[in-house]
């Protein structure tokens, strides 16, 4: 749908809010054609580079219904396509990283600033061998703040969870696939589709700190095309997407040849916002509910906790992620 048709269908429900009942089914039957569709959400993006701020809070409750703290991770990204680019695949620079737990400090990542990275074409969001989305781990060990001190591995890890999750909306959820049912196979509003992504396992290793067989096991991750709204003006296709009932599995090393084993579950969900005239991803929401448990080596009690993440993703201005 061009965005010249779209406008046209606003004009018309404008229309039926001050005619009487006649003119307003005549009119409420266009508006009916106009969002039938079909629309193409799997087209290609309008040429240029794009900026986006992703904010990620965490919250940790304790099982009384009770805060037991927050953290906050704000992520600036530069974004330069392929074709622009010149490159093997999308050009991403992260142009700042800040973070901030419970009421403190707010502190930057400066080891991340200016960092650049090419994520290729895959539609999984790994290769047979490498990390997902080729987002080397080494760049997340040993962080440190802008004072100076080394990352907790708790706040390092999410450091590296905020680039997933930007790409995991931006270029598994938000993008056509060539290999199985992706956003390309919406075509009308009301429809709803089981991604590709179903049932996956990524693995969510990361260093030493983190042994193989760490993974996330996807559950029936499904997407549907909710309607049409607006995002800074621009008419949007509105995308919710819900990764089912998934499960998580963490080993870490504690010792010689001791292991904490992290056992959960999860559900995330939100909206994607799909621009129709330009098909870059203008906003993403989610919410996402872990349970997890946590069995230290020798005779430790287990450990339960209960976490839930709210994530915005706004696509911004590059005075907003370049002149911070």
């Amino acid at each position: 749908m061009k965005k010249a048709e779209f406008i046209t269908g606003v004009a018309l429900a404008a229309v039926l809010l001050s005619s009487g009942p006649a003119a307003a089914r005549g009119q409420s039957t266009g508006l009916t054609a106009e969002l039938r569709g079909p629309f193409d959400l799997g087209s290609k993006w309008a040429p240029g580079a794009q900026y986006f701020q992703q904010e990620t809070q965490y919250v940790q409750l304790g099982f009384d219904g009770r805060r037991t703290g927050t953290a906050t991770y704000i992520l600036r990204l530069k974004c330069v396509p392929a074709p622009l680019s010149g490159k093997a695949g999308d050009e991403y620079t992260c142009a700042a990283f800040e973070y901030r737990v419970d009421d403190g400090e707010t502190l930057s990542v400066p080891a991340l600033a200016g960092w650049s990275y090419v994520v290729a074409a895959e539609p999984e969001g790994k290769d047979a061998s490498g990390p997902l989305f080729g987002l080397p781990h080494a760049r997340f060990e040993g962080l440190t703040n802008s004072r100076g001190a080394k990352l907790p591995p708790a706040i390092a890890y999410s450091v590296y969870t905020c680039f997933v999750d930007f790409h995991s909306f931006h270029d598994v959820f938000a993008r056509p696939s060539p290999s199985g049912r992706s956003i390309a196979d919406l075509k009308s509003v009301g429809q709803r589709i089981i991604h590709y992504s179903a049932f996956s396992e990524p693995p969510v290793n990361l260093g030493a700190g983190f042994k193989p067989g760490s993974v996330f096991r996807n559950g029936e991750v499904s997407l549907e095309f909710k309607g049409i709204g607006l995002v800074d003006g621009a008419p949007c296709a509105v995308v919710g997407y819900d990764s089912g009932e998934s499960t998580l599995k963490m080993i870490m090393a504690v010792g010689p040849d001791k292991d904490m084993v992290v056992n959960g579950g999860s559900q995330y969900k939100g909206d994607l916002y799909i621009d129709l005239a330009t098909r870059w991803l203008r906003k993403t929401t989610m919410d996402e509910f872990v349970v997890t448990e946590a069995k230290f080596p020798g005779t430790a009690p287990k450990t339960d906790s209960y976490t839930v993440r709210h994530l915005q993703l706004r696509l911004v201005g590059r005075p907003e992620v370049e002149g911070k």
